[in-house]
């Protein structure tokens, strides 16, 4: 009895301390969120509901901004954040917009315009 609970013991240890490691491999890149050309912005899909995956692509790293627009072109959200050369795969929460048509932009830090595209937030 006592050395069954030791191998259990130790098993869940094992299996604990495992899932705790890194992967060795890279995760393969979305394909719905590949951009060709060296800056960019795109969606994941069109239609969201409380979140979505965008690539944000750029030439350099720093600081960007982040803008959500209404449709009377209102900003109701914008955030600041700090990207890397190349592909930066970022989640947009949208939980708290009300369902209508939307546009995301992202902006330098001199506000000129690195991509913007429209998004639907539907229920």
């Amino acid at each position: 009895m006592i050395k069954m609970k030791k191998i259990l013991t130790l098993t869940l240890c094992t299996i604990f301390l495992w899932g705790c490691t890194k992967d060795d491999f890279s995760p393969e890149p979305i394909p719905e969120l590949s951009i060709k050309n060296s800056v960019g912005l795109k969606l994941q899909t069109t239609f969201v509901t409380d979140e979505v995956s965008m690539n944000v692509k750029t030439e350099f790293g720093g600081p960007l901004t982040i803008k959500i627009f209404d449709i009377s072109n209102k900003v109701v959200s914008k955030e600041e954040l700090v990207v890397e050369p190349g592909d930066n795969i970022l989640k947009v929460y949208t939980k708290v917009l009300p369902p209508s048509a939307y546009r995301i932009g992202v902006y330098d830090t001199k506000g000129d315009v690195l991509g913007i595209t429209d998004f639907n937030k539907i229920d």
